[in-house]
C-alpha cells in the first residue's frame, strides 16, 4: 500500500524514503494545483515593481482563481484539509478580506461550519459593525488567508475578531511567501499552517519544466534579501503601527523612488493614476496649470495655448460668469489633443447623499468631464462613499485633501493622517493627496501640491508659496499646481514652459538622489 523513493542523487539502499500512498496522492494533488496556479497566471514571472517600490522576480495574484471554479474548489478542499491534518479545532471561520472570503464561503458551505465576516471599515449605517454574523464570545475562530508575507493581514483579522471576544488560535494560508510571516504570527500567538510554501512552489515547477534554475535561484536570492523582522503588535488591544508596506514587503526606508513611468506599471495602480504617470513621463512634464478664471473663453484659450506644457489642468467651474455645458465638450477635446487631465478642484464638504448629487447632477456635472476631483475629509467616510458611488463606474478618480498651502490650515497632524488611512481603504477610487509634501509610503498614490512659485514666500492673504525644487525634489510629491506664477506674467506660454522645466529638473535631481 505505498511505494519507495529515493532521495535526489542517491541511488544507495539506505538513502530511500518510505512514501505511503496517502501521502503520494498528496503529492499529486500539490503538483497539479502547482500547475493550475502557473496555468490562470496567478504566479508570474518577470520583473515587478511593487507597491513598496522593490522589484520583485514574482508576483503571486490569487484573485485570478475566483473565475476558475474548479481551481476555487480544489484551493478550498486543500486549505480545509492542511486544517484538518493540523488537528484544529474551530467554531467559526473567517477570511481575510477580500481575496480569501470566496474560500471560506465554500469551505464553511461545504463543511457546515459557521462563517463570519470581517468588514475593513464599519458602515456609517446600521449596526455599524466590523464583524458580521453569529460572535459567539469565548469560541475559537480559523482564519483563512490566500498569501502570507509578513502576516500583517492576519494579525489585523486576529486582532479585530479577538476585540469581539473571540480566541484565534490558528490560520490555515495556500501561498506562505516564507519572508518571516509564520515566525512573526507564532510570536503573536498564532500557529500558521500553508498548503503550500513558494520554495515548494519553485521545485514543483522546474521539475515540471515550467521555470528554470536562474528563475528558482533569484526568487530564492529575493526572499532571502527581503525578509520580514519581527514585529510587535498585540492583537488585544492598543498597538504600534507595522512597519510594511501594503504588498507586506518590510519598508527600508519611508520613500523608495522610482520612475513616473515605472509607477504607472504598478500592479492595482488606478486607471487615472497609471495614465496620469504615462502621460507625465511622456511629455516631460509635472506641472498643472490652476486656471482659476472667470471667462470660458480665457479657460479654453489657456487650455490650448499652454496645454503642451501640462500634464493637468485644474477648474473652478463654479467661478465662471458664462458657464455654458458645451465649454466642458471642447475643454474635453482640447485635453485629448494636448494630452492632459482635467482636475475640477471643488473640494467636497458635505454629507455623502449631497456630495453624490452635487458630483453627477445639478448644472455642472462634474462627473461627466472631470477626470478627477477633491474633497475635504472633515465629513468622514461619507464623503468618499458617495463620491464613489458616481465616479467608480465611470472610471474618474479623487483626491483627499490633506494638507493646504494656507497660513494657519488645521489640516496637519491627525487629521492628515486620518486623510492618509481613508485613501487606503478606498483606494479603488481614492487616487492620491492634495498636499504640501509626501505622506504615504505608496507610489500608486499621487500627490500634488499648490502654492507653487520660482521664490518661496507668502501673499497677504495668507497663502504660503514653496519652488519647483522645494516641493518635488526635496519633498517628494510629483506635481506642482501652479496658478498666479504663470497667469499674471507677461508671457503665459513662456512662463508656463520655464515651471515645466523647473518642476522637471526637480524631479530628475531626486532620481539621481535617490539612485545616489
Amino acid at each position: 500500500d505505498g511505494f519507495f523513493c529515493r532521495r535526489s542523487g542517491d541511488r544507495s539502499g539506505p538513502g530511500r524514503v518510505f512514501v505511503d500512498a496517502k501521502e503520494r496522492r498528496g503529492v499529486a494533488k500539490m503538483e497539479s494545483l502547482v500547475l493550475e496556479l502557473f496555468k490562470v497566471r496567478a504566479v508570474k514571472f518577470g520583473s515587478f515593481v511593487l507597491k513598496s517600490g522593490i522589484s520583485s522576480p514574482v508576483y503571486i495574484d490569487l484573485r485570478v482563481i475566483v473565475s476558475h471554479p474548479i481551481l476555487l474548489n480544489q484551493v478550498s478542499e486543500l486549505l480545509w484539509l492542511t486544517a484538518n491534518n493540523a488537528g484544529i479545532k474551530c467554531n467559526s471561520v473567517c477570511g481575510v478580506p477580500y481575496t480569501a472570503l470566496p474560500l471560506a464561503t465554500i469551505i464553511c458551505s461545504s463543511k457546515k461550519i459557521p462563517m463570519l465576516i470581517r468588514r475593513k471599515e464599519a458602515k456609517d449605517y446600521g449596526t455599524k459593525r466590523l464583524v458580521e454574523g453569529a460572535v459567539n464570545p469565548g469560541e475559537t475562530c480559523l482564519i483563512i488567508e490566500d498569501v502570507v508575507t509578513s502576516g500583517s493581514s492576519v494579525l489585523e483579522t486576529a486582532e479585530v475578531l479577538c476585540k469581539e471576544g473571540l480566541k484565534v488560535t490558528d490560520a490555515v494560508v495556500l501561498l506562505d511567501r516564507e519572508q518571516g510571516g509564520k515566525a512573526i504570527l507564532e510570536e503573536e500567538g498564532i500557529r500558521l499552517h500553508s498548503v503550500c510554501t513558494l520554495s515548494r512552489l519553485l521545485d514543483i515547477l522546474q521539475v515540471q519544466g515550467k521555470i528554470d534554475s536562474e528563475i528558482v535561484e533569484s526568487v530564492k536570492t529575493f526572499i532571502r534579501e527581503n525578509a520580514c523582522p519581527p514585529v510587535h503588535k498585540m492583537i488585544n488591544g492598543s498597538t504600534k503601527q507595522l512597519n510594511y508596506q501594503p504588498d507586506g514587503i518590510p519598508a527600508k526606508k519611508p520613500y523608495q523612488e522610482i520612475s513616473y513611468g515605472a509607477r504607472a506599471q504598478l500592479p492595482e495602480i488606478h486607471p487615472i493614476t497609471a495614465q496620469l504617470f504615462k502621460i507625465m513621463e511622456k511629455k516631460e512634464t509635472n506641472l498643472c496649470l490652476a486656471a482659476d478664471v472667470t471667462s470660458s473663453k480665457e479657460l479654453l484659450q489657456l487650455a490650448d495655448s499652454l496645454g503642451s506644457e501640462i500634464c493637468v489642468l485644474k477648474t473652478h467651474v463654479d467661478i465662471l460668469d458664462d458657464f455654458n455645458p458645451a465649454v466642458f465638450k471642447e475643454l474635453k477635446a482640447i485635453a485629448d489633443k494636448h494630452e492632459f487631465l482635467i482636475f475640477e478642484d471643488r473640494k467636497f464638504a458635505d454629507i455623502g447623499n449631497t456630495v453624490k448629487h452635487q458630483y453627477e447632477g445639478g448644472i455642472y456635472k462634474i462627473a461627466s468631464w472631470s477626470d478627477f476631483v477633491n474633497a475635504h475629509v472633515v465629513p468622514g467616510p461619507g464623503v468618499v462613499k458617495g463620491l464613489k458611488e458616481v465616479g467608480l463606474p465611470l472610471n474618474r478618480g479623487c483626491l483627499l485633501i490633506a494638507e493646504m498651502s494656507t497660513e494657519g490650515s488645521l489640516a496637519t497632524g491627525e487629521y492628515t493622517k486620518t486623510a492618509v488611512k481613508l485613501a487606503e481603504k478606498h483606494s479603488d477610487f481614492v487616487i492620491g493627496f492634495i498636499s504640501s509634501s509626501n505622506i504615504s509610503n505608496r507610489l500608486d498614490f499621487i500627490h500634488m501640491t499648490p502654492g507653487v512659485q520660482m521664490q518661496t514666500g507668502a501673499d497677504n492673504l495668507g497663502q504660503q508659496y514653496l519652488s519647483p525644487e522645494e516641493v518635488i525634489h526635496k519633498k517628494a510629491s510629483d506635481i506642482i499646481i501652479v496658478g498666479r506664477g504663470i497667469l499674471t506674467a507677461k508671457d503665459c506660454v513662456e512662463a508656463a514652459r520655464m515651471y515645466k522645466k523647473a518642476g522637471w529638473a526637480a524631479y530628475l535631481n531626486r532620481l539621481l538622489s535617490a539612485k545616489g
